[in-house]
């Protein structure tokens, strides 16, 4: 009998201390992301920011994106998602910036899905919402703080930026990381090298023929050489 009461309190205390870990980062492991989460600077992409219900009773119903100041976008297009309205506002930059090769001088500050009643984010469940946007700045990191409206009102802000410290914070807004293209090699310099392996190639080729000749000829060599001893020796040998 106390052997079994040790047990439970040693399940129950178990319990307690995984529900006090796993229990704690419930909520932020709710929170809106952008899938993928990387890219490459310069290029184009089509990306989904998720968006979680966390909810128990109210359904999401609006979803605003913001695009961040320091890493403009000129081109953002969205995905049709049955039920919802999208919106995509610009702003005027204080100066114009080149992307590629031209003068960009408005960018795209903020994408707004608004949800038919019978399409909101009902509790329990997500909704991806895909835009195709680009190019993509030369910044190293870009930044979507987000607002997530419920259906009584409730806004939450999904606008904390990640910490120098790799801690995830409260409400985390979603972060997309951007690399830098890899530096080609000099089209002259990989002439030279293809010249090069092709010529190796080809004298490969040419010893490994000259190789498989010499081969047949010696072991042709052989079997004329046997059949004529074989021949020799049948052969009676003749009287003086």
């Amino acid at each position: 009998m106390i052997r079994l009461r040790r047990t439970a309190t040693a399940t129950l205390a178990l319990g307690a201390v995984v529900a006090a870990v796993f229990g704690s980062a419930g909520p932020a492991s709710a929170h809106i992301t952008v899938d993928p989460k990387e890219a490459t600077q310069g290029g184009y992409g089509r990306f989904a920011f998720r968006v979680p219900n966390e909810s128990d009773t109210e359904s999401t119903t609006k979803v605003e994106i913001f695009l961040p100041e320091n890493a403009p976008l000129g081109s953002v297009s969205t995905m049709l998602v049955p039920g919802w309205t999208a919106v995509v506002e610009k702003r005027t930059l204080d100066e114009p910036v080149e992307v590629h090769g031209s003068q960009l001088s408005e960018a795209v500050s903020k994408v707004t899905w608004t949800a038919e009643p019978e399409a909101a984010i009902a509790p329990g469940t997500f909704q991806e919402f895909p835009v195709s946007v680009g190019p993509l700045p030369t910044v190293d990191t870009m930044v979507f703080k987000s607002l997530q409206t419920y259906s009584d009102g409730t806004i939450v802000r999904w606008i904390d930026e990640p910490t120098a410290d790799g801690v995830e914070p409260e409400q985390p807004a979603p972060v997309l990381e951007l690399v830098a293209v890899a530096a080609s090699a000099d089209p002259a310099t990989e002439g030279e090298a293809r010249v090069a392996d092709d010529g190796q190639e080809a004298g490969g080729g040419l010893a490994i023929g000259l190789g498989v000749a010499g081969l047949v000829a010696g072991l042709g060599g052989l079997v004329l050489g046997g059949l004529a001893f074989t021949r020799s020796r049948r052969e009676p040998t003749a009287k003086v």
